[in-house]
């Protein structure tokens, strides 16, 4: 699949699932870009305009939960479809992520073409 230069944003506090996703999405075609914590996360989403963000849930300080609910109530990211990426896999916390403003939700271990193609769903809405 070619990114067609849409913009990933990962926001993960991770560095070693920073760098598996951002290969995985960069080898897809897309560019990346990379936040370490919810904070970040939400100002690197308003700096940049994303065409997607791949949000981690567990991260100290604001939770990808948290995040999510913030960029997805204001007028200047709402637009910016969020896929939730975490080891978090009840159907509750699917649901929760969901309700919160994520538009897919993705379980680590991540299985690459998965990730693509919620990606590719999501972008092409």
């Amino acid at each position: 699949m070619d990114g067609g230069g849409a913009t990933v944003l990962i926001v993960d506090d991770s560095p070693t699932e920073t760098f598996v996703i951002k290969k995985i999405v960069e080898g897809a075609g897309f560019t990346t870009a990379t936040a370490e914590n919810g904070e970040s996360g939400v100002a690197e989403a308003k700096r940049i305009k994303p065409d997607v963000i791949l949000m981690d849930v567990v991260m100290p300080g604001l939770n990808g939960f948290q995040a999510t609910r913030q960029l997805s109530k204001d007028p200047e990211t709402m637009g910016i479809p969020v896929i939730m990426v975490t080891t978090k896999d009840q159907e509750t916390d699917r649901a929760w992520g969901l309700r919160q403003g994520a538009k897919e939700y993705v379980v680590k271990p991540i299985v690459p073409a998965e990730l693509i193609s919620k990606i590719g769903a999501v972008l092409n809405g």
